[in-house]
């Protein structure tokens, strides 16, 4: 039986297909970054932001585990501390796609076209490492 998801099989005659658009690079050494709400103008409410681990990477989303309280549906701004990289790259939206304890996925909805180049530069990179 072969199923179309985005998690790994988890009964035995199950086989897992990953249907991504583009390939997540498992980094060898998770490096940091910092998250922020995305500005929404609301009275007294109080601003989420933290700092986070991530362990995986695409072109279009990431995987982070961040102590900082996120929900899926949430918008974000990054700022990925991309190994051996002096500036940080900025994801200006981010969409948290789905949450479970203190780790989600998240989805890149706005890069710069200097972050994307950036960004494509830096995982073809770590594919070559691999």
């Amino acid at each position: 039986r072969v199923l179309f998801r985005s998690k790994p099989a988890m009964m035995p005659n199950e086989v897992f297909l990953d249907v991504r658009e583009h390939t997540r690079m498992r980094m060898p050494v998770p490096f940091s970054c910092a998250l922020a709400e995305k500005a929404r103008p609301r009275w007294f409410a109080k601003k989420r932001e933290g700092i986070g681990v991530v362990y995986d990477v695409s072109l279009k989303g990431a995987r982070v585990s961040s102590e900082a309280p996120v929900n899926p549906g949430d918008q974000v701004t990054l700022l990925l501390r991309l190994p051996q990289h002096i500036a940080p790259l900025a994801v200006e939206r981010a969409t948290v796609r789905w949450a479970k304890d203190q780790t989600f996925g998240l989805e890149f909805m706005h890069l710069t076209s200097t972050a994307a180049t950036r960004l494509k530069r830096f995982l073809a990179l770590q594919d070559v490492a691999v």
